[in-house]
């Protein structure tokens, strides 16, 4: 029995360029064109909103514990007022980021698997479940290590299952439904929603504390802080709030186009989307993601060094942007921001609140939203890389400012008011730098089969930046004395802020270019159909075969 490849295509325009490879070649670069140029839409504007529902709640959550914890400490707390211990302190603050890390790896990881919309919905459910079982934990200072002990594992379990999977399933979905010429905006507007969730947790926390204020100073006294209980409860159930109207959309979240739909199965899975029941399918052969193919990929120096480059670029800013972020409470009373009151009486328990909130809100407002936005208007016309270097390297002279300068900034009321006004400099730089472009450029630079999971190992890389910046805080800010270290802790951030500068050069301009110009693959061939085979005998067809 002879095996005879099938005969030549006769069509003139596919000789020589492997017939049917060549049409679907051409199909599916006529679909992603026709995304990368269509109009803005509203349904780009329902993704940037339902996508952005996540990092508010994100947000909100992770920076509601930066005051939830003072407030914790005034229920639970052990001897001064206001004060919970070294490790119970760092128990709450680190277990959202350590799970948060496990969260990226896993959805990163399953959202090329299996697709991004089947688990979209999935992990936004599981934040609601996991803060309002949070809001419940129980009560008591009998119970006080088991409450912190509880609350963590809770937190780590909201965090790492619901809010780590958001961060690589937002940068996918929103970057492959984005057009070319708007993908960078539409990605910034969803991470802008962290700058919106680290705002109204502090605004909901002033608004707790002034609506509790006469009922905080009618408690019996620092130590029966009844409604300051109520309070941090109350500032985390309502994070879910908005997650619950958002889930239904992300559940009927359309694909925007039937192309678009196309495309997904056809890249991930290697077959088209049925339409029609009774049409016939046609398999493709597409790359697939293997871990041999894995492998193949980063293993060629000019990917793998973009994924060193986004992971310790994120390692790097994490490190500032949560060792400030989570620690701004303490940094405000060590710097004497606002007169924290006598802390022995329940008034100076409702004066230290209020002063830290609107420490934060001058923080928000002065910084961290200014920040994005200047990004949002810029990221399409400077670039990426430029944003990212400019950050790093504005950040690391600031710091160093406020480091070396700390203790001759904290002598005068003018020098105070100078270091509040450059710890706003760096929140504004660090989203009008590499806090916005450390999320953006791992959503567009790799290929559509490992988006997800490279996206989540350059998050989780992020992370780890911020367990090592929190656990290095709590560890070291009281060598020497109360609050001590922080002026030598400011120039260690200084230091990783130059490395960042460092790691920038490794990562390419992906500003105007399309996702397949990014993947650094070949898209000439990238889809081949069957190839068929006949088989005869004795002069006879008897069969064919497709491979």
């Amino acid at each position: 029995m002879d095996i005879y490849p099938p005969p030549p295509t006769t069509n003139a325009k596919a000789k020589g360029r492997g017939g049917s490879h060549y049409f679907l070649d051409e199909r599916r670069r006529t679909a992603l064109s026709e995304l990368d140029n269509a109009k803005t839409s509203w349904f780009h504007i329902k993704v940037c909103l339902v996508a952005g529902v996540g990092f508010f709640t994100d947000a909100y959550d992770l920076f509601a514990i930066n005051i939830g914890a003072q407030m914790l400490g005034y229920v639970y707390g052990h001897g001064a007022p206001g004060k919970l211990g070294v490790n119970q302190d760092l128990g709450v603050k680190v277990a959202a980021p350590v799970g948060t890390l496990c969260g990226q790896l896993l959805f990163g990881w399953l959202a090329d698997i299996v697709g991004r919309k089947r688990i979209y919905g999935l992990v936004l459910l599981i934040m609601i479940i996991g803060t309002f079982v949070q809001a419940l934990s129980g009560s008591g200072h009998a119970y006080v290590f088991y409450q912190i002990s509880s609350l963590s594992i809770l937190r780590s379990l909201r965090a790492g299952v619901g809010i780590g999977g958001d961060y690589p399933l937002g940068a996918a979905i929103t970057s492959e439904f984005a057009t070319t010429r708007i993908r960078g905006r539409m990605i910034t507007a969803v991470f802008a929603g962290q700058g919106w969730g680290n705002f109204t947790a502090v605004l909901v926390a002033f608004i707790l504390n002034e609506a509790y204020k006469n009922k905080i100073i009618a408690d019996p006294g620092v130590d029966q802080l009844v409604h300051v209980d109520f309070m941090w409860r109350i500032l985390f159930g309502i994070g879910c709030i908005p997650a619950v109207f958002a889930l239904y959309f992300r559940l009927t979240l359309p694909g925007d186009t039937e192309a678009a739909e196309d495309i997904h199965s056809l890249v991930i899975t290697g077959e088209p989307t049925i339409h029609d029941p009774d049409a016939v399918v046609q398999r493709v052969d597409a790359p697939r993601g293997s871990w041999e193919d894995f492998k193949a990929y980063f293993g060629k120096w000019e990917n793998m060094k973009i994924l060193i480059g986004t992971s310790y670029s994120w390692f790097a800013l994490d490190i500032a942007f949560y060792g400030l972020g989570l620690n701004s409470s303490t940094i405000l009373t060590a710097i004497g921001f606002g007169s924290p009151g006598n802390m022995k009486t329940t008034l100076g328990v409702y004066q230290a609140i209020r002063n830290v909130c609107v420490g934060n809100l001058i923080f928000s407002i002065a910084g961290l939203i200014p920040g994005y936005y200047a990004s949002f208007l810029l990221i399409d016309r400077w670039g990426r890389r430029p944003i990212q270097l400019m950050g790093f390297i504005i950040l690391t002279v600031v710091f160093i400012i406020m480091g070396f300068g700390y203790d001759k900034l904290l002598q005068t009321t003018s020098g105070k008011n100078l270091f509040v006004f450059l710890y706003c400099i760096a929140n504004f730089f660090q989203n009008f730098g590499p806090n916005t472009t450390t999320y953006l450029i791992p959503g567009e630079i790799f290929p559509t089969r490992y988006r997800a999971t490279a996206h989540g190992i350059s998050a989780a890389s992020g992370k780890f930046g911020a367990i090592v910046a929190q656990v290095g805080f709590s560890q070291m800010i009281n060598i020497g004395g109360p609050n001590k270290f922080i002026p030598h802790m400011m120039e260690i951030l200084a230091f990783f802020m130059l490395t960042g500068i460092l790691s920038t050069m490794l990562l390419p301009e992906t500003k105007q270019k399309t996702l397949e110009e990014l993947s650094n693959e070949n898209q000439i061939g990238f889809l081949r159909g069957p190839t068929t085979r006949i088989q005869i005998q004795d002069g006879i067809i008897v069969g064919k075969r497709v491979y």
